[in-house]
């Protein structure tokens, strides 16, 4: 995440990090459950850590004599990640609980890190309501569940209507391919100068929010709706050599070299994210945004940039396929799990804490606040949730059309080689082709030659 730092120093700064924040271990008190979650760095923004204090009061008040300590890692994404997996090596320093990213839990499951969930999920009545897909996101290759799922999240354009009605463009846009997108990025340069046309995050700092808000929803968008563009199903092979990745790339090309996107030094910065959502948005200085439906989160009141005003500001428009073609719009979906590391001390208590967490009251309760996308059937179809925010319905309709990443030890380690890939063509240091011949090289290393080419 931060390519300045050296490995060694940054590994031991870590390590130690992580032996802090867990003290003496998971089992120094058996009625204390010890809970580990990602932190914003921007101090302004505690939705996740206000939810777990109410569920902290909830749970110590119905299980006297129970006590329950948070750890919060407070980290960027992939340092969050890296700090996670260094407690979770140790009995000493492994929580009774922690938040994975569906991402990375495959990763973390191979290295035998977390504890299959299904003697618990056996004999929860409420694991029933939760979505197929949502379940099958925690579920490893042995078949076995290793998270229950809090939410789940689509993606899609954001746009401002006052640098749209500026640039001539409507206020009901509805791009219809992705030439659609670059034109009236385009017309947004030419007419509304001062302001950033588009958005699409790019490059290693940004990290996942690269990978998968910006290159895998153009690279979903370049074939029909049943055929994985990254996985081979059918042979169990990482696919390279294919046109529909030079094609993305050549999307996140055009908008850097045209100088359609933000600066490149602002683009490749780790925090520019919580920039778009706290400053360049609300300011009404970026035209197009391809990013998620969790945004809200930052705006409503008592979080870390109030703005009230949002939904009167900002439209919504899905991401089109490439050409047009059928269904017409993509999306991509991950999310979050909770799950019980394998060497945690207190996994009953852990799991207790769980099911406080998953009533349908306290889930409806985190989905709006966090501006999540229901999982459990009984809160998509309450009116309450549809009714709660603007644009759950919009985001939760596009779950239709959604796609998830590979669910593969691998994919951590393919996601990296993707973001090099585009960080090459985003500062011009490579084209597009040595871009993309450079990822199939990285794809063999990181998947021991597990490749097909198409």
């Amino acid at each position: 995440m931060r390519p300045t730092a050296a490995p060694l120093l940054l590994a031991t700064l870590l390590t130690a990090t992580a032996l802090s924040a867990c003290g003496s271990g998971s089992g120094s008190d058996p009625d204390t459950v010890k809970i580990s979650f990602k932190q914003s760095t921007d101090n302004s923004i505690r939705v996740m850590d206000t939810y777990l204090g109410e569920m902290k009061k909830d749970f110590e008040k119905a299980n006297p004599g129970k006590k329950v300590e948070l750890v919060p890692i407070k980290a960027p994404d992939s340092e969050y990640y890296t700090k996670l997996q260094q407690m979770l090596r140790s009995p000493k320093t492994a929580p009774d609980l922690v938040y994975e990213d569906t991402f990375l839990i495959n990763s973390d499951i191979t290295s035998g890190y977390l504890k299959p969930l299904d003697p618990y999920l056996d004999k929860w009545p409420d694991w029933n309501q939760f979505i197929d897909t949502a379940k099958s996101a925690a579920k490893a290759q042995d078949g076995k569940t290793y998270g229950v799922p809090d939410g789940t999240d689509t993606r899609g354009l954001w746009f401002d209507k006052g640098i749209f009605k500026k640039a001539g463009l409507p206020a009901d846009w509805q791009p219809k391919t992705w030439d659609d997108v670059l034109a009236a990025a385009r017309a947004i340069k030419a007419k509304v100068p001062g302001v950033t046309p588009l958005n699409v995050y790019t490059g290693k700092p940004a990290g996942e929010a690269a990978t998968m808000q910006g290159f895998e929803m153009l690279l979903y968008g370049t074939g029909d709706a049943t055929s994985d563009p990254l996985y081979d199903t059918a042979s169990k092979k990482w696919i390279a050599g294919s046109q529909a990745f030079k094609d993305a790339l050549t999307f996140v090309h055009t908008v850097y070299k045209e100088k359609l996107g933000p600066d490149v030094s602002d683009a490749l910065d780790p925090n520019f994210p919580t920039t778009v959502r706290g400053e360049l948005m609300p300011e009404g200085k970026l035209g197009i945004n391809l990013d998620g439906s969790w945004l809200p989160q930052d705006w409503l009141k008592g979080a870390g940039h109030e703005w009230p005003e949002w939904s009167q500001k900002l439209g919504l428009a899905y991401m089109p396929t490439q050409s047009g073609q059928a269904p017409g719009k993509v999306s991509m979906s991950g999310g979050w799990t909770w799950s019980i590391p394998a060497k945690a001390s207190n996994p009953d208590l852990a799991f207790k804490f769980i099911e406080t967490m998953q009533t349908k009251a306290n889930a409806q309760k985190w989905y709006i606040a966090n501006s999540g996308i229901a999982v459990r059937k009984d809160v998509a179809s309450d009116p309450g949730y549809v009714k709660a925010q603007p644009g759950i319905k919009f985001f939760t309709d596009l779950v239709a059309s959604t796609h998830y990443r590979p669910a593969y030890p691998a994919y951590p380690k393919v996601s990296t080689a993707i973001q090099e890939a585009m960080e090459g063509v985003t500062t011009g240091d490579s084209s597009v082709d040595k871009a993309a011949g450079g990822y199939d090289e990285e794809l063999k290393t990181v998947t021991d030659n597990q490749v097909i080419r198409k």
